[in-house]
């Protein structure tokens, strides 16, 4: 083989592990998956079955940016579900209680998403301490908290559904979809939501690879002790993977109290098990010291188009946590192969 057909096949490998190899997998999954459902269903290729997906999809991807950084450090965030239903109703409750509906006004929405994502931050904050400070393991913490924002977010709320701004409309909604009129028809939905996440994974993807904080993140994932002799504040940016993942539920309380109409005290319970499997159907190492928002992203459609996709060819709940279980599973095995692969 000549030089330069020597040179052409080592900067397409080159590319290929740029990107990751697992990651391609994921994306040929959500394409394969994607035509698997489009052509078993008809009612699957609607505009509205798209939209769905996609609105599924915002507050599931928002946590699983954020849960990425816990899991990269060998942690967990078990609190990020009930957490994000907790800050919704905080901040929609904030706003029902001080807005009058004879005349809204639009800054106690800036201000009641404030609240959710102060929340958010507030909760990050004491898992990092209770993990990094106090040692606790991070299951055992996070699910603590769990418990705990599950509970609060029904004190805030007196138990009661909350309704946050715009929702009898398209004025809240109008963060993530954008009604396009058309003369004598029904309005296009342009889903403006998509954009904005596209933007946040592209900027954690950089905060993950090229700064202090993702690059310590990974290495304190992949050897805590070499970390703490090489001079890294350990414990400081151990809190602050789980003040990101805070932070990244309070923005999927937002996400999701301008998708859906009522947030509902006493729910959320498995969107942190939805968040977490797409991160690692994304790569995310099981044992932590690797993983990328990216793949996290793509991670979380595979979880997306099962859970809306399987009910269009006539599987309901029970098969699709089994199926989705079992990728979850093969997912955990190809980190596993990776693992062994590496050793020398």
């Amino acid at each position: 083989m000549s030089q330069g057909n020597n040179t052409a096949v080592h900067g397409r490998k080159t590319l290929v592990q740029r990107i990751g190899g697992q990651k391609i997998i994921v994306f040929l999954v959500v394409v394969v998956l994607f035509a698997f459902f489009s052509m078993m269903s008809e009612n699957f290729r609607k505009t509205s079955t798209i939209i769905q997906i996609l609105d599924f999809s915002y507050y599931i991807t928002l946590m699983s940016i954020g849960v990425t950084f816990p899991l990269i450090t060998g942690g967990v965030d078990l609190s990020i579900g009930t957490g994000m239903i907790c800050y919704a109703l905080a901040g929609g409750y904030l706003f029902t209680k001080l807005n009058d509906p004879t005349n809204p006004n639009a800054m106690l929405a800036l201000v009641a998403a404030g609240v959710a994502l102060a929340f958010g931050i507030l909760i990050g904050l004491l898992n990092g301490v209770l993990v990094s400070r106090m040692d606790l393991p991070p299951f055992l913490a996070t699910l603590c908290t769990c418990m705990m924002t599950r509970g609060l977010g029904s004190l805030v709320a007196n138990n009661s559904g909350v309704t946050w701004p715009g929702m009898q409309g398209e004025g809240f909604r109008g963060i993530f979809r954008i009604l396009i009129p058309h003369e004598g028809g029904r309005p296009t939905i342009f889903p403006l939501g998509i954009v904005w996440i596209l933007l946040l994974v592209i900027l954690m993807e950089f905060v993950l690879k090229k700064t202090k904080v993702g690059r310590y993140t990974i290495a304190i994932g992949s050897n805590k002790e070499a970390a703490i002799l090489s001079g890294i504040n350990v414990k400081f940016y151990h809190m602050m993977a789980y003040v990101i993942s805070g932070f990244f539920a309070g923005l999927a309380a937002v996400a999701y109290s301008a998708i859906i109409p009522t947030v509902q005290p006493g729910t959320g319970a498995g969107f942190e098990l939805e968040a977490i499997g797409g991160a690692i159907i994304g790569g995310v190492s099981a044992t932590g010291g690797s993983g990328s928002i990216i793949g996290s992203f793509l991670g979380v459609f595979v979880i997306c188009l099962l859970k809306t996709g399987l009910p269009f060819i006539g599987l309901q709940a029970n098969w699709q946590q089994i199926i989705t279980g079992l990728v979850l599973i093969g997912a955990v095995m190809v980190d596993i192969v990776k693992a062994r692969y590496k050793k020398p």
